[in-house]
């Protein structure tokens, strides 16, 4: 089949377009490389898709001229592309033109082909809000523009299913980690002051917190299996993660046992938004896809940091 994966140079979306190569799909990647953080991590994950057969366009999916650059028989769309994270520094205007704009305009691409697309929208469990424990028939309640706006462009792309003019389904993602993550990441950070004997940054009372910290060859099981099951999974919303509950200490307890280090931790200020819980509900995807993740926490961070050790400084 020929996929088209946006946001192809960041993280996740970098391993589903590797995993769908080898899959003996043929994959074009989309990426605008956005300084959101240090640019040479997105140029090496493009490298690696390169090499493997991976077309990347450098294209910014908010301009109305990108989409005359893109192909016009793609069969899949897998679209990760968005203004992540909760941070003070980006701007409501940012998370608004990458996550809603962006979206209505590959929708729009996506529907001006003869056939259109399935479409696979990424979303996010910061939909849920403060607490993400719950069934997809829960109400949402965002706590974040990222969590709102993620939310918009989740319905944007279901109003058009509701209307049958697109096929496609919302996959909602649960705290995932492991090699290629950005570097403002818990783990990331975490395990480079552990290496390094730096203090770590911890956001005031988020020790506390707990998480489905689901590992990323997990999480791309779910999303490639979509692939398989369009039909019954039109129209739906997934949640995909782990039901392993961890708090913030034992992940922090976890990377420091690996590493064999003790790691010196400064308070800060905590993040407005920030989700106090999260716990998968992956009733529906096991029901339905067949998802089933299996890696632990202790076995995840191995591999992740086992990565980090091979990374240039």
């Amino acid at each position: 089949m020929k996929i088209l994966v946006t946001g192809a140079a960041g993280f996740i979306g970098s391993h589903t377009a590797e995993r769908l190569q080898e899959m003996g799909h043929e994959v074009i990647g989309v990426d605008n490389f956005a300084p959101y953080y240090d640019v040479r991590l997105k140029e090496r994950n493009a490298e690696v898709l390169q090499q493997k057969g991976v077309d990347i366009l450098r294209l910014d999916l908010r301009k109305a001229d990108t989409y005359d650059a893109l192909p016009k028989n793609i069969e899949i769309i897998f679209h990760f592309a968005a203004q992540p994270g909760i941070s003070a520094t980006s701007t409501f205007e940012a998370y608004f033109s990458n996550n809603f704009l962006a979206t209505q305009q590959l929708i729009e691409y996506a529907m001006a082909m003869k056939k259109s697309p399935y479409f696979v929208n990424i979303a996010t469990s910061s939909i849920y809000g403060l607490e993400a424990t719950f069934p997809e028939s829960a109400a949402p309640k965002p706590a974040s523009w990222y969590g709102v706006t993620k939310l918009a462009a989740e319905q944007l792309v279901l109003a058009r299913v509701r209307e049958h003019k697109l096929r496609g389904t919302s996959l909602r993602l649960y705290s995932v980690f492991g090699p290629r993550e950005r570097p403002d990441k818990l783990y990331p950070r975490l395990i480079e002051s552990g290496l390094k004997n730096t203090p770590f940054p911890l956001y005031d009372g988020s020790e506390k917190h707990l998480r489905s910290f689901t590992y990323i060859d997990d999480i791309v099981d779910g999303i490639v299996s979509i692939i398989k099951h369009q039909d019954i999974a039109n129209g739906e919303i997934f949640n995909l993660g782990t039901e392993e509950e961890n708090s913030t200490a034992i992940g922090i307890a976890t990377v420091e046992e690996i590493l064999d280090t003790t790691i010196i931790t400064e308070i800060t200020p905590p993040r407005a938004g920030d989700q106090s819980r999260t716990k998968a509900n992956i009733d529906k995807a096991r029901k339905l896809l067949g998802y089933n993740p299996s890696v632990s926490l202790r076995e995840g961070l191995e591999r992740h940091v086992e990565w980090c050790r091979k990374q240039p400084s």
